[in-house]
């Protein structure tokens, strides 16, 4: 249990050198419909790109280097705590590449087929599920206030997770909007969701969507297509331990050890 969250940790620095090259070798598209495609879903960093440092207050509030100017935090993004989820912790999970990988490509065994209109043309998008994400969310459930948080567009992860999220795990759904444009990159803000930080989670592929609160994460390898994979199932007993954390700080510590 323990050595899984290490082997991911360590793993990390390697994955963001191979994963622009996964991405060609297993979803191979024509230029016009990779433009469209990074529209709808959130693009990948170029291999050789640097993450961007975590911002003081004063860096969300001043324009970027790119011309763009990064969103101000504000109310917070999530409903009242209920009843139900009442003393458990908050987990925020990603969907592309952590739980399902989509493609404009045809799949011949894809799970779902997503029609998407985009520009006034409709798309069909193929997804399919990673390896034990039932059994994952499932479970997940069961132990934490599941959050849905993707930096893709509502109108492709919203019937995505209409279809994958059956038994309704998560409790509240972001999106693209909710995130913090930062130095060209879409962060997922944990201060803003309106929940204390020492319990709350983050489980996400990419490390450039936790870098304000890397010391929340657990790092997932990014999944495309492989049938053999057991990442999720893997990190169940993880976070049945992490369920029962005071404080995800030190126990997540404990995990990664020295």
């Amino acid at each position: 249990m323990e050595s899984s969250i290490i082997t991911q940790v360590q793993r990390e620095d390697s994955r963001l050198s191979s994963k622009t090259d996964q991405v060609n070798k297993s979803s191979p598209q024509k230029p016009g419909s990779r433009n469209i495609f990074k529209k709808l879903i959130c693009c990948l960093r170029a291999q050789d790109a640097q993450l961007p440092t975590s911002p003081t207050h004063d860096a969300l509030l001043a324009p970027e280097d790119n011309g763009t100017v990064a969103k101000i935090p504000g109310e917070c993004l999530l409903p009242t705590v209920t009843s139900e989820d009442q003393g458990k912790i908050c987990v925020v999970i990603d969907l592309d590449e952590t739980l399902v990988h989509s493609s404009f490509k045809p799949i011949s065994n894809a799970d779902f087929i997503v029609p998407v209109e985009i520009e006034g043309t409709t798309h069909q998008v193929y997804v399919l599920k990673r390896p034990y994400v039932d059994e994952f969310l499932q479970r997940m459930g069961e132990l934490f206030e599941c959050v849905l948080f993707t930096a893709s567009l509502a109108k492709y992860a919203d019937p995505v997770t209409d279809l994958l999220d059956q038994c309704g795990v998560f409790r509240t759904r972001l999106f693209r909007e909710s995130c913090v444009f930062y130095q060209g990159c879409y962060v997922k803000d944990l201060s803003r969701l309106g929940r204390e930080l020492h319990k709350t989670l983050i489980l996400d592929n990419s490390p450039a969507s936790y870098i304000f609160h890397p010391e929340n994460a657990v790092p997932v390898l990014s999944w495309f297509d492989d049938s053999e994979d057991t990442e999720l199932l893997h990190l169940i007993p993880v976070f049945e331990e992490l369920s029962q954390a005071d404080d995800v700080y030190s126990r997540l510590e404990q995990l990664r050890g020295p």
